[in-house]
């Protein structure tokens, strides 16, 4: 029996040789950890322990840490404002899952009330990697992202009445000893089996309402913060103590304490203490599953374990498109939704070891459906690369293979490339002062959203040639570039001062290197796109520390106006980086001593900014 530092050697070893490895091929984090389970597991290398339970004991307390932060971040505001994906989206994504896949389960054989548990535990999707390769792979703020969260929201608080509905799904008689294999629980009627399930749950509650405000406010007046995060780890332990020692789910506890927290004075504390260890425990969790995934009974039933992997991955899918479109996700969208929800969950684990000692499922079929779900998550960080590298780019081709818009507006004085988030206020505000504006933008999405609200816009590439002159470009006044693309922009802006050299051209800017490259190729007339709203806010900010309104304004146009002067001298040096530096460094205490030299003449001037009871500008 190895000891537990030679355990813990060969996990870190294992997660920091086999990451990066998988991140190089473009398979991702978590498919690296899971290889790296399999791997030192108990059917290769035989590194760690081959008792299951023992490793699923440490996948589950990855979870366990992880499900509380994700209960931190369900303030009501947050949850109130997704009512509608949340109750809606991911309660129909349960029901419709948990039907269609209980169908399948009595198709093949089953009673209808184990046929309804394996359906609804099917149901869950694991929320540790779809959140997390979400993320790693940027996706998570697109519709189909946001979708997946509002429906992992859903499922970790439907393993609450999953919990307590099961037992009333009991048809098998328990022997003693399997009966009590977990805790009280299966020993009880079913009837109270559900009230202990509710008891356990309403005590949490009751604790986090009135008892952990109190001990963490005692705690913090401390001021020692190891103590704290001591105490925040120890509410995590003793929870999920609590909620095993009854027979329920440890994570589950840890999620509610973390949601009663979510409102708290100290929840920014507790992520920030709890954040480290998480990362690294999730690291553990997933390759525990790659080492928990049992072989033996693969090498068994390797058909029927194949099939059944990929009946739940093609039904899931299926259910989970169909919805993403019901919702009015496009195709893409619901193809990432699909793809990113299909496997099984963490706590299918739990759920069906839980659905064995109480009589629901017979061990043989619990198992049996644990290696498909431990499977399927296995071969989930590949539905993403096969969603990144064969579907996603289908549509992306699709797209821009769509023949342009006609257009019918050739008179116009001003035309507009981009409409997104930028170039969607400067039409706007043109249109509204009555100058008439054509609108060109490369995104089909984009263009028919605008238009439900009434914003006309065209599809088109704006560096086509052909499209400029469909615009009007021959008669038009000026040209605005504001589209998120810099290569493409540079492009466009080439097109145009070649075959319209007329054309006044108005450029957004997108980083401080844009700017340069724009300036190179003539452009005068660059909007750094954050500039604006960064001098707004540094307004805002002075105010607030006790600046009259006219002095933040006037400081306001004046670190502006420098910064555009060193912008137009800097351009001339990015060729020498030390050069660029010395003369930055002095553009830089040049405005500083700008700004303070107009503070002490405003003083001594006694300019009304300085004057009590001034307000504003």
């Amino acid at each position: 029996m190895h000891s537990f530092f030679f355990q813990a050697f060969i996990y870190l070893f294992a997660a920091v040789v086999s990451v990066p490895l998988a991140k190089r091929f473009g398979l991702g984090s978590v498919l690296g950890y899971l290889i790296a389970g399999v791997i030192i597991g108990p059917n290769v290398l035989r590194l760690i322990g081959s008792e299951h339970h023992a490793v699923m004991d440490v996948a589950e307390f990855g979870v366990v840490m992880m499900l509380f932060l994700v209960g931190l971040e369900l303030r009501p505001a947050v949850l109130w404002e997704l009512r509608g994906p949340i109750l809606g989206m991911g309660g129909l994504q349960v029901l419709a899952t948990a039907i269609v896949i209980g169908g399948a389960a009595m198709a093949c054989g089953q009673a209808w009330q184990p046929a309804l548990a394996i359906g609804f535990i099917f149901a869950m999707s694991s929320t540790a990697i779809a959140l997390q390769s979400l993320n790693e792979k940027g996706q998570l703020k697109t519709p189909g992202g946001q979708a997946c969260f509002s429906v992992l929201l859903f499922q970790d608080v439907s393993v609450i009445p999953i919990l307590a509905f099961l037992p009333l799904l009991a048809t098998i008689k328990m022997s003693g000893a399997e009966g009590q294999e977990h805790g009280p629980l299966g020993s009880l009627p079913a009837w109270q089996q559900a009230l202990l399930v509710l008891s356990a749950v309403a005590a949490i509650v009751f604790a986090g309402r009135f008892l952990l405000r109190p001990i963490f406010r005692y705690i913090a007046s401390t001021h020692l913060r190891e103590m704290f995060t001591a105490t925040a780890l120890l509410l995590v332990v003793g929870i999920a103590q609590l909620m095993q020692s009854v027979g329920l789910s440890p994570a589950l506890g840890t999620f509610l304490a973390g949601v009663l927290l979510a409102e708290s004075e100290y929840r920014h504390q507790l992520e920030a203490d709890i954040e480290p260890f998480k990362g690294l425990l999730l690291g553990l969790f997933f390759i525990a599953v790659g080492a928990g995934i049992n072989f033996s009974l693969i090498a068994t039933h390797p058909g029927l374990i194949a099939a059944l992997v990929a009946g739940v991955l093609v039904l899931k899918f299926v259910v989970l498109w169909i919805l993403g479109r019901a919702f009015k996700l496009d195709n893409a969208q619901s193809f990432l939704f699909g793809f990113a929800l299909a496997q099984g969950g963490e706590f299918a684990f739990v759920l069906f070891s839980f659905a064995r000692s109480i009589g629901v499922l017979t061990s043989e079929i619990a198992d049996l459906l644990m290696a498909v779900v431990a499977l399927s998550m296995a071969v989930a960080p590949l539905l993403f690369t096969i969603n990144d590298k064969v579907v996603q780019p289908r549509f992306t081709k699709r797209r821009a293979e769509r023949e342009a818009d006609q257009i019918d507006e050739h008179d116009n004085p001003v035309i507009l490339a981009g409409f997104g988030r930028f170039g969607h206020v400067v039409g706007r505000l043109l249109r509204a002062n009555g100058f008439p504006t054509t609108v060109l933008d490369h995104d089909p999405d984009q263009v028919e959203a605008l238009r439900q609200f009434g914003l006309k816009s065209f599809y088109g590439d704006a560096s086509r040639l052909d499209l400029l002159h469909s615009a009007g470009a021959e008669k038009a006044k000026i040209f605005i570039l504001a589209i998120e693309d810099d290569a493409r922009g540079l492009e466009i802006v080439q097109t145009v001062q070649q075959h319209f050299p007329h054309l006044q051209i108005i450029a957004r800017a997108n980083s401080r290197q844009h700017a340069y490259e724009l300036m190179k190729l003539g452009v005068t007339e660059i909007y750094r796109d954050t500039l604006g709203s960064s001098l707004d806010l540094s307004v805002g900010a002075l105010r607030a520390l006790g600046m009259r309104g006219r002095r933040a304004y006037r400081a306001a146009r004046i670190f502006r106006h420098h910064d555009e002067l060193a912008m137009r001298d800097l351009v001339n040096w990015l060729s020498d980086e030390n050069a660029y530096i010395s003369r930055a460094r002095q553009h830089i205490e040049n405005l500083e001593q700008i700004l303070k030299s107009d503070e002490t003449r405003l003083e001594e001037a006694r300019d009304p900014a300085w004057e009590p009871g001034y307000d504003g500008a």
